[in-house]
């Protein structure tokens, strides 16, 4: 693959992951969309492709370090990683909470976005101007009863963010993260709570206007299209209706 704005989204199947692929790729950049089900990143990179952009896909576990790395070997130097890919499973007390369920969480939120840091970070520097993206969540920075699996998760790329950003100082690479809060998608609190669309009804609930995928990836994309000397951070994106991981407003 050329070595020029090139952009690695992971998760990039549906959802803020496949909204960020079509804003970078819009914006110029030459994006590689992975996530496990082929069909979907395929038929993406294929809608992209035919709208003038510069797509590819590639199937991808990044839980799966072996693939990982084989997947880092196409690459010279790219400018930009999206670690996007994670999730949600149960909302039970720490009492009740399903250890495989934690385990799955950090996996593919900590270990996952580890896999694709460490292998790519070489390349993100290659590039002369790289830039790391981690997608967090609101649940990284503050508890709520019966998240504490996710939010445990969150916490951990979200302290990653913050320790590789002190560590790689000096390089040319730029560690961002965005902590969205209520973002409604068609999988995310389904696949929470194991397909049971009634409990995946409630979380939105009353809310005129969670965010949008759209919405996160226009502030992604925005981050990432700064000048190179400007490092966001961290960014807080919620809707106007949440106050808080515990406060939000609801017209019922």
């Amino acid at each position: 693959m050329a070595p020029s704005r090139i952009a690695v989204v992971t998760g990039a199947s549906s959802g803020i992951g496949a909204a960020t692929a079509s804003k970078l790729a819009a914006a110029g950049y030459r994006v590689v969309l992975t996530a496990r089900r082929a069909d979907r990143i395929e038929a993406l990179a294929k809608e992209l492709t035919e709208a003038g952009h510069q797509a590819t896909a590639y199937p991808l576990d990044v839980t799966d370090r072996e693939a990982v790395d084989e997947f880092a070997t196409a690459f010279k130097a790219i400018s930009v990683l999206v670690n996007n890919a994670g999730g949600a499973l149960g909302a039970d007390p720490v009492a009740t909470g399903d250890p495989a369920d934690w385990r799955t969480m950090y996996e593919t939120n900590v270990i996952g976005t580890l896999n694709l840091t460490q292998a790519l970070l070489p390349k993100l520097e290659a590039s002369g101007d790289g830039t790391v993206v981690v997608v967090s969540s609101t649940a990284g920075l503050g508890t709520y009863e019966g998240g504490a699996g996710y939010v445990a998760a969150k916490h951990g790329a979200h302290v990653l963010a913050e320790t590789l950003r002190l560590e790689i100082v000096g390089k040319p690479v730029r560690v961002i993260e965005i902590a969205p809060g209520m973002v409604k998608t068609d999988e995310f609190a389904l696949t929470r709570f194991g397909g049971d669309t009634d409990k995946a009804a409630k979380v939105y609930a009353g809310v005129a206007e969670p965010l949008t995928a759209d919405d996160v990836a226009d502030t992604i994309t925005w981050t990432v299209t700064r000048p190179s000397h400007v490092n966001i951070d961290l960014l807080v994106v919620r809707p106007r209706a949440q106050a808080s991981n515990t406060k939000v407003h609801r017209e019922l």
